[in-house]
């Protein structure tokens, strides 16, 4: 009998390890070669850094689960395709889409893509989960919507790969933040996955969390001026977020039945998302609102509003990573007795209210530092 969870904790390990190897060597190659992050007025961080963390993403996930599977098959389990059963096809597709994603992104790194033609290669990535059959066919009551019509589910699915890859890629501004709340999804995604036997799907969450902690040190901790300090970049933002939404949409065809509580599985898909994706409409609204191209980037994501407040980075980051853990384990808790529409109306409301109150905490910051200076 197939042993899951080891296999699960295999996949975390042997990603992680790997990525602990890659990183450093990237660090060097980027250095020799003088590959950094250029610094301008919305840059936060002093020094060169190089941006090419990502690049050890995707192999390390790879070389991890295919490890995994192969010793299995080698060691007499044969039966593990039969077990991985309905999860080989999808899996195939979200590698070619995950795969489009880490070139395009490498080569945005690298030498610059424009955004229309990133945008044009996420469609065609979004194309390819909805050919695999891995596509929303039911929003569980959310917007009062269950099964959907085919077209129409495979439109939402395309929207929501670019959606979610997008918002991925711009809550990527202060040091962790993209990469702690990824793996803080990625962890809950695992068990979830595991609790319900998609073991195919809770390896490819597990694998992809081992390879973000190590980034996650160089990132955070890692110091610019002993040249240890690495970013994530397009590479590390795309491939990361088209593996966080593929996992997304797949907890919506797991059957909540499986667990103690039912659970709704639109509010499982959705609850480790919402800061990425609530902070992407937010300020979207904003630059719509003062008319300035809602694409062009600026300093009014949410990071930027606590840094505004006087917080560091890590204080900004930890108090960040703890609100995406309280909406998900708050709106998982309420998914059972509480209506998906009104618990995600609720974090609406929520998220409105705090980004309120930080804003005009911030104007009352901004107006005591004036007076000092003329005081």
């Amino acid at each position: 009998m197939i042993n899951w969870l080891t296999n699960d904790i295999l996949s975390f390990f042997i990603a992680l390890v790997l990525a602990g190897i890659l990183i450093p060597q990237i660090l060097l190659i980027a250095f020799r070669k003088k590959l950094f992050d250029e610094i301008d007025e919305r840059k936060i961080h002093k020094g060169v850094v190089p941006r090419l963390g990502g690049i050890a993403f995707l192999p390390s996930i790879l070389f991890s689960i295919s490890a995994v599977v192969g010793f299995n098959l080698k060691l007499g389990g044969a039966g593990m395709w039969i077990e991985m059963g309905d999860a080989i096809v999808p899996m195939y597709f979200m590698v070619c889409a995950v795969l489009l994603m880490f070139l395009v992104g490498m080569a945005d790194d690298l030498v610059g893509v424009r955004y229309m033609a990133k945008f044009f290669i996420q469609i065609i990535a979004s194309l390819l989960i909805v050919a695999s059959g891995m596509y929303i066919d039911d929003l569980y009551g959310f917007l009062w919507m269950w099964e959907l019509p085919a077209w129409f589910g495979w439109l939402t699915t395309m929207f929501a790969v670019v959606y979610v890859v997008n918002a991925i890629n711009l809550i990527d501004g202060i040091d962790g933040l993209a990469s702690g709340l990824s793996t803080v999804a990625l962890v809950f995604y695992a068990v979830l996955f595991y609790i319900s036997g998609e073991h195919v799907y809770s390896m490819l969450a597990s694998a992809a969390a081992g390879t973000l902690l190590p980034f996650f040190y160089y990132n955070v901790f890692g110091n610019a001026k002993k040249q240890k300090k690495i970013f994530m970049g397009d590479t590390g933002a795309l491939t990361t977020g088209m593996i966080m939404v593929f996992c997304a949409i797949a907890m919506l065809h797991i059957d909540s039945a499986v667990f103690t509580h039912e659970f709704n599985p639109i509010v499982m898909a959705l609850s480790p998302l919402i800061i990425p994706c609530f902070d992407v409409v937010r300020v979207y609204i904003h630059r719509v609102r003062r008319h300035r191209n809602p694409f062009l980037p600026d300093k009014c994501h949410i990071h930027h509003k606590l840094l505004a407040l006087g917080l560091n980075q890590r204080t900004a980051l930890i108090v960040i990573m703890m609100w995406a853990a309280l909406f998900i384990f708050v709106n998982v808790a309420l998914s059972s007795i509480i209506n998906p529409t009104a618990l995600i109306a609720m974090d609406v409301a929520i998220w409105t209210i705090v980004n309120i109150l930080l804003s005009r905490r911030i104007s009352a910051r901004e107006k005591r530092l004036n007076q000092h200076l003329f005081d």
